[in-house]
């Protein structure tokens, strides 16, 4: 887009009720940064009150419409993202302003490649808009979404503003108190510092040239509402603006335990349960009590399942009437908004239990009978398109319609990794509620380990590949080929939570294809070669990482290939993919891929590293397209959840492979993949 361009969100997308907006520059330093904001406004273009400013220390808006969901790193600089529910921005807003400022003086010249993109509710970008404009100022807005009629727009602003966040908040109807002195004195810093407020009240300060955190901890209350405001409020005593992101320390503390047979006290105890019925009841309260109270954890969880954004409330052993016998789901989910309740009822299995077809079902008629809006089920099991775990009858004479949805416990654990371990969340209480959240799910004796049994047709079709009986249209090799995606899915949930980013599996067909007739061909694939395929997209890697397991063999390739540089000379090339891979495996293949799909020289890095021309084809003539890394290991057999299981292998394999070769490689090397190539989520 370009300055003061704009376009209707619907027009670019069907998935627009949620966006989100992301905020990035680069610095040939790589120090440089800055803070993003957002400012709501009413239809006379000021804010309603202080509490309709969103900054790092009030990240998220107690609706669910705004969520500041933190820094990613890139291989120059940063990029910040903010998520936007626009099914939940009060009627009274007219606009939401998206900025970004500077502090120490600093300005946004001094930043390479200041841009805005926005993507829709499943990840896509739809729009992207350059800020070229910007050297002196040290506030700058990047771009509006704003209302017309029933529609959302987006307008790109690119502003700048010399006076930093102070000039852009006075703007918008903030009043400036210049206190830059004490707090200069209070928190021994060099810069200045500024606090807002708003209407003759306290307000929130932002930082407007702040030269960072104080040298000790700044409290932050929480905005007090007053009598007989119970919707909004304003703040009642002064928060503060140095940075506050609560996430788990790196290292662990040093314990106070006399030996090693002292155990820390949990607030979720495993050794006491004995039996399935224990761990899922246990497993359900955890859960649902988690989720209503952090409302960052709740909101990921149910916003996918069309939850509004409200006020959360969860329940455990509910009684509902149900013919002759009343039925007691696991859970109840509640949430209000504008005096309208969305209720789903919960049903959750663990310790690779499988859903009751006769009990989910019973659970949809009473949902349906009752107004409620979702039965959501919880379970080992993983999910797939087009392909339920249950099977359940709709009743279509009726008006009101239920939805049933699924959550693995890899998702769970996924969520609050991603949380507390790369974006942060409120407050250290919520920080330590989610931990030992994390930590129940993932003992051995909670049950909620995820999928971990590839079904009893894995061990009759690795004999069938073995003796070479196994024929194509064989129903156990399609039960195989869901398995295996079953398995990818929750590597991807795995790996994404460790690094903060997004992995998603990847499937070459159209869109819109039908995936059962894609895993058909997949299972007759397997028939004839004997080999499970999956590739997984990571975010900022130059490649696709691809997995590839042998079943005739038994080994589990990794493997990724990026493609060749633009410009500069084949030798040069291999020098420095050789310097990159210094603390790579001395047994990593690489490949060179030659101009027509035919291989090219190859050996393993530990030969190749003295001697990094033993890459290059011997004809000159021959087109260098890139290289290709390749790692090797064997796949464990049983089905279990024992170390050399096959689970446990490709989900090693997979981190391994990322962590000891993928990270080393030049991000900037990564292309943009043409429309054939394009990744999509299976």
């Amino acid at each position: 887009m370009s300055k003061g361009s704009n376009v209707t969100l619907a027009a670019l997308s069907e998935n627009v009720g949620s966006v989100i907006v992301s905020l990035g520059w680069g610095s040939p330093t790589g120090e440089g940064d800055a803070d993003v904001s957002v400012l709501m406004l009413d239809a006379n273009g000021k804010v309603r009150d202080d509490s309709d400013f969103y900054f790092y220390n009030n990240p998220v808006a107690a609706d669910g419409s705004v969520q500041l969901l933190g820094k990613t790193p890139t291989e120059d600089g940063d990029e910040d993202r903010i998520s936007f529910d626009l099914t939940a921005v009060p009627s009274d807003v007219d606009r939401m302003i998206v900025a970004a400022s500077r502090y120490g003086g600093a300005r946004f010249g001094e930043l390479e490649g200041v841009r805005l993109s926005l993507a829709d509710g499943t990840g896509e970008d739809l729009l992207r808009f350059a800020v070229d404009s910007a050297d002196s100022v040290s506030a700058v807005i990047f771009g509006e979404l704003y209302r017309r009629g029933e529609e959302w727009k987006f307008r790109a602003v690119g502003q700048g503003y010399d006076s930093g966040l102070a000039g852009l908040a006075t703007d918008f109807g903030v009043d400036i108190d210049d206190d830059a002195a004490a707090m200069e004195e209070q928190d021994n810093a060099s810069a200045d510092a500024h606090e807002l407020r708003h209407g003759g009240t306290p307000a929130v300060t932002p930082a407007v040239d702040n030269p960072g955190p104080p040298k000790g901890p700044a409290a932050v209350p929480p905005p007090r509402r007053p009598d007989g405001d119970a919707e909004r409020g304003k703040p009642a005593t002064r928060p503060r603006t140095a940075k506050k992101k609560v996430t788990l320390p790196k290292a662990a503390k040093k314990t106070l335990a006399e030996n090693e047979s002292w155990r820390e006290a949990r607030l979720f105890p495993v050794s006491v349960l004995k039996s399935d019925r224990d761990r899922e009841m246990r497993a359900t309260s955890v859960l649902l009590s988690a989720m209503a109270q952090v409302p960052e954890f709740g909101r990921r969880l149910t916003a996918p399942f069309g939850a509004s954004a409200g006020r959360m409330e969860t329940f455990t052993e509910v009684t509902l009437p149900h013919g002759d016998s009343p039925r007691r789901p696991d859970g109840v989910i509640r949430i209000e908004r504008a005096g309208k309740l969305w209720t789903a009822l919960v049903e959750t299995k663990t310790n690779g239990n499988a859903l009751k077809a006769e009990q989910v079902q019973a659970y949809m008629d009473i949902a349906a009978r009752r107004g409620y809006e979702a039965v959501i089920t919880v379970s080992n099991d993983v999910a797939l398109e087009g392909s339920p775990l249950v099977d359940v009858k709709i009743d279509g004479r009726r008006k009101h319609k239920v939805a049933l949805r699924h959550l693995s416990w890899a998702e769970v654990a996924h969520q609050a990794k991603t949380l507390i371990r790369h974006e942060g969340v409120g407050n250290a209480a919520h920080a330590w509620l989610l931990q030992e959240l994390l930590h129940y799910l993932q003992h051995e004796n909670s049950g909620c380990h995820g999928f971990q049994n590839m079904g009893p047709a894995w061990v009759p079709v690795r004999n069938g590949i073995d003796d070479e009986t196994l024929c194509q249209g064989d129903p156990r090799a399609l039960e195989v080929v869901e398995s295996w995606e079953r398995l990818i899915r929750q590597v991807c949930l795995g790996l994404g939570g460790e690094l903060g980013q997004k992995v998603l599996p990847v499937q070459r067909a159209k869109r819109g294809a039908d995936p059962g007739a894609r895993r058909r061909n997949l299972a007759d694939q397997l028939c004839l070669e004997g080999r499970l395929q999956a590739e997984l997209r990571i975010e900022g890697t130059p490649g696709v990482l691809a997995i590839s397991a042998d079943l005739r063999t038994g080994k589990l390739r990794t493997s990724i290939e990026i493609p060749a540089p633009d410009q500069g000379y084949p030798l040069s090339w291999a020098k420095r993919l050789i310097r990159r891979l210094a603390d790579a495996p001395a047994d990593l293949h690489v490949e060179t891929v030659v101009d027509g799909g035919t291989g090219g020289p190859r050996g393993t890095l530990e030969r190749l590293r003295p001697e990094p021309a033993d890459m290059l084809p011997k004809d000159n003539g021959i087109r260098i397209t890139g290289f290709r890394l390749s790692l090797f290991k064997g796949m464990g057999n049983r089905r279990g959840n024992a170390e050399s299981s096959f689970i446990r292998s490709v989900d090693d394999a997979v981190h391994r492979f990322y962590t000891t070769v993928v990270v080393h490689l030049d991000r900037r090397t990564a292309r943009r993949p043409s429309p054939e190539e394009a990744a999509m989520p299976c």
